[in-house]
């Protein structure tokens, strides 16, 4: 019995310790993972969806009427004998504020929203097929899901009630009447962004846009151009979830445009008085939709002396 071997054998200290080299491996693997996820939480605190609703938009629309007959004559005269000859052509006039940090946002978001308040501008001022009637998805995808709703009214059945004139979230006309006699769009106006609490940047915006115009057809006097003016104050605000998915809220829109007549319905499309014709008699405030400052409390004003080409441009 003496000379069989043990059932049971001892084994090495080394094999016990190579044995230990892949427990040692995954505590420092888990400590690592443990560490970054501290680090990243401290350096990129997670930040909730937001959870509150944008308000309905707020607009004013106020139609500008001539003081006399509306000057017509070639496009090109026109602008250069107008406030807006050392405008901007198309978007090259809408110029981004420099971006800067603050205190909850970074450069890059304020870029960020920046610049949705320049598309918005773009699509819903300078598209053709949205000046001439045409579809404005590019428009609605912009907006906070909480607002389409109220701009799908607004197409669809626009009523002059402060909330649902289609004039309030672009611009447009009846391509039936009237026609861009230039492509070349005038642009001129100003932006700023501010923090409007820790999850949330303003970006207001103040833009006069100038369409050179001429009767739709082809009758005698389809090719005398004429100018129309719409001067747009806009208020935007984005948070963290806007910017993240390249959207906004459009908060208050206030839009002065003319030559039109006081008594036009411009909820639906702007209607623009064409080279040589004039108003009805009236004897509302003038109003100069370039000049900088708050827009009057009005539902119309006249376009004051100099706001349109002088008669020598004829």
């Amino acid at each position: 019995m003496r000379e069989h071997a043990r059932a049971v054998r001892s084994r090495p200290s080394w094999s016990l310790r190579a044995s230990s080299k892949p427990a040692v491996a995954l505590v420092l693997l888990l400590l690592i993972a443990f560490s970054t996820a501290i680090y990243m939480g401290i350096r990129h605190p997670y930040q909730p969806p937001s959870t509150s609703h944008p308000e309905p938009l707020r607009m004013t629309v106020i139609p500008l009427a001539p003081q006399g007959p509306v000057p017509g004559g070639d496009a090109e005269q026109l602008f250069a004998h107008s406030p807006a000859a050392a405008f901007r052509i198309g978007g090259s006039g809408i110029n981004l504020p420099s971006a800067t940090r603050t205190e909850h946002f970074s450069e890059a978001q304020v870029m960020n929203a920046l610049s949705i308040a320049k598309d918005y501008l773009v699509k819903s001022s300078l598209d053709p097929d949205v000046l001439a009637g045409g579809p404005v998805r590019q428009i609605r995808v912009l907006l906070d899901p909480d607002l389409m709703s109220q701009f799908d009214q607004s197409v669809a059945a626009p009523v002059d009630d402060g909330r649902h004139s289609a004039t309030g979230w672009l611009v447009r006309f009846d391509p039936a009447k009237v026609v861009l006699a230039d492509p070349q769009i005038r642009v001129q106006g100003s932006m700023s962004y501010a923090e409007s609490g820790p999850d949330a940047l303003d970006v207001a915006t103040d833009y006069v846009f100038v369409y050179a115009l001429h009767p739709a057809g082809n009758g005698p006097h389809t090719t005398d151009a004429s100018l129309f003016t719409v001067r747009r104050e806009l208020h935007f605000r984005l948070d963290r979830d806007d910017l993240r998915l390249n959207r906004t809220e459009l908060q208050a829109s206030t839009v002065e445009a003319g030559p039109q007549a006081c008594s036009a319905d411009v909820a639906a499309q702007m209607r623009p008085l064409l080279a040589g014709e004039r108003a009805s008699a009236q004897s509302p405030a003038a109003t100069d939709p370039y000049a900088i400052g708050p827009a009057p409390e009005s539902v119309c004003g006249t376009l004051a002396a100099g706001a349109q080409p002088s008669p020598a441009a004829g």
